[in-house]
């Protein structure tokens, strides 16, 4: 089961790994958008964190719904309303339970996609990070590890694609041959799922964990 804690270091994983990868979502972004992604994620997520760390919420639902307005309110451009629409709406759907468990969790995510689709306009085969996003909750169900490696698969699947939502659209045929920089932002946010949950087994199986710790690697 996944406590407020396990959620907590999400956000924290997260935020380490976008500040990590900035420069290489502004690089993937500069080509078909705005050449920002990177910097307004860091910004966004390292808010997050600091917000949760200085007022901890006590359930899962509500560090996920508190870490969505916080993006909404600090990230500029699309990815602020469209991660922010994500976590909150998956917040949201989780409730006021204490814990939830993985295949709750796939559940919870899939009513936010469905958000941002609704938000965005978008769906699969669009270049976008629903491309992303999409196949990780269909295999969130399995494991964390097939959530992630389907996110994956997901973003460098969109290279080839023609954007059909967003800024990147208006580019036509010269969007093909780019890696969607939301895609691939979106794959990272799974992959720190999936480096959370492994982090989390592997000290319970020790019994090294502390409150707090986090692994950014």
């Amino acid at each position: 089961m996944l406590d407020a804690d396990f959620f907590r270091r999400w956000m924290a994983v997260t935020s380490t790994t976008v500040d990590r990868e900035a420069e290489r979502l502004t690089a993937l972004d500069s080509p078909i958008g705005d050449a920002d992604h990177g910097s307004n994620l860091r910004r966004g997520f390292s808010a997050v964190r600091a917000a949760l760390d200085k007022e901890p919420p006590a359930t899962p639902g509500a560090v996920l719904t508190r870490s969505g307005r916080l993006l909404i309110s600090t990230v500029g451009g699309a990815s602020g309303p469209l991660y922010g629409t994500l976590l909150r709406r998956t917040g949201k759907a989780l409730g006021d339970a204490p814990e939830v468990s993985r295949e709750q969790l796939a559940e919870a995510l899939r009513t936010g996609v469905a958000a941002v689709r609704q938000l965005g306009g978008a769906a699969p085969g669009d270049k976008t990070m629903i491309d992303a996003l999409v196949p990780a909750v269909d295999a969130l169900g399995d494991s964390f590890a097939a959530a992630r490696a389907a996110a994956e698969k997901g973003a460098v699947a969109t290279t080839p694609m023609r954007a059909r939502k967003g800024r990147a659209s208006y580019l036509g045929e010269r969007s093909i041959g780019h890696q969607d920089p939301g895609a691939t932002s979106a794959a990272l946010l799974i992959a720190c799922l999936a480096e959370t949950s492994e982090t989390s087994e592997a000290s319970e199986a020790s019994g090294t964990y502390e409150a707090g710790e986090v692994s950014g690697g």
